[in-house]
């Protein structure tokens, strides 16, 4: 059973694994396929994800696979069941989740953050983290789910209105699936705008009305002229740098929502234009992790509201992992995948 461990200071270790029986309430996984977060980049450059972490330990937050073992008690799923895991596992003690906002829990733990997840073999896991999914989708598009689910989370900030104009900002994974969601929350008219001409190309292939490119011409004259607007209802920002959250400023019009969805750099700064948001009336909105939103991606790749297939790009062994993040942080790949069986 092999694991690949992050060791700290950019460095991964395969070793072998060991699990003991599951407990009550424990899962037994045989991970199948695992995809690699902008947070795994962020943890590998040493910075932050979800939950403070401690090496070693096996990263890999999004993930599927199939049940191997169930502890006594389990009656969410069962042996042989196709699964994907939710990874945030909430106190349910502390101010917060007692208020119903578990996503700011003070006490939170993280599958394949601080605890071992998916880039590996198996994971034992609590069987409130599993989740049975359709075996017709492939493993591949479950292990979407847990991205698919903090869009979810993000997307119900700006509460898009039927009809309205919505710019996503980066055509990565994450900016794909805002512009699948965007559209089945009832948008008029979405525009992708991403630099890099193959993901724009996959952005009008998943339901995208325009992909622009933000380095040709200014984006919101772009804007204007294809669809006689002043500017955007919604603006999601999926990039993570300061010049796209420039960029969802620039492009809003009067009254717009702006989500600020991706994960900056922990230093990150931006100089806000306090007089347009007060000339405009701007609502800003931020997104943290997927609280009770991990069913809802489930029941949509299950039901095949989304299209998952065209934004996974590459795949990678567990023995290359690093290898896998490197290609993740480029722009030849959408979303990198790593698979137990190769």
């Amino acid at each position: 059973m092999r694991g690949n461990y992050f060791l700290g200071n950019g460095k991964f270790e395969t070793r072998e694994m060991t699990f003991p029986a599951p407990a009550p309430h424990q899962v037994f996984i045989r991970n199948k396929v695992a995809g690699i977060c902008g947070t795994d980049v962020h943890i590998y450059h040493g910075e932050k994800g979800s939950a403070e972490v401690t090496p070693p330990v096996v990263l890999g937050h999004e993930y599927s696979g199939i049940v191997e073992a169930v502890g006594e008690g389990v009656t969410a799923v069962a042996v042989g069941d196709c699964v994907t895991v939710d990874p945030n596992i909430y106190c349910g003690k502390c101010y917060h989740c007692r208020k119903g906002h578990k996503q700011y829990c003070e006490n939170m733990v993280a599958i394949g953050v601080n605890m071992n997840g998916g880039f590996a073999d198996y994971s034992l896991v609590p069987e409130t983290q599993v989740f049975k999914m359709n075996p017709e989708v492939g493993f591949e598009a479950m292990a979407m789910a847990e991205p698919l689910a903090c869009c979810v989370h993000g997307i119900e900030q700006v509460n898009i209105q039927s009809g309205d104009l919505v710019a996503v900002i980066g055509g990565g994974a994450i900016g794909l699936l805002m512009v699948q969601l965007a559209k089945l929350r009832g948008a008029g008219r979405v525009v992708l705008s991403e630099p890099v001409e193959a993901r724009r190309k996959v952005g009008l292939q998943v339901g995208a009305d325009y992909a622009i490119d933000p380095l040709a011409e200014d984006p919101l004259k772009q804007i204007q002229a294809l669809t006689g607007r002043d500017g955007v209802d919604v603006a999601i920002e999926c990039v993570g740098k300061t010049f796209a959250t420039k960029q969802a400023f620039d492009i809003a019009d009067r009254g717009a929502r702006l989500l600020l969805f991706s994960v900056p750099s922990v230093d990150a700064t931006f100089d806000m234009p306090m007089f347009e948001v007060y000339k405009k009336e701007l609502k800003i909105y931020g997104s943290f992790i997927n609280p009770d939103s991990h069913q809802e991606a489930v029941d949509l790749i299950n039901a095949g509201r989304i299209q998952t297939k065209p934004l996974i790009t590459h795949f990678y062994p567990v023995e290359k992992l690093e290898e896998g993040i490197h290609m993740q942080m480029s722009a030849e790949s959408i979303k990198v995948q790593i698979k137990t069986d190769l």
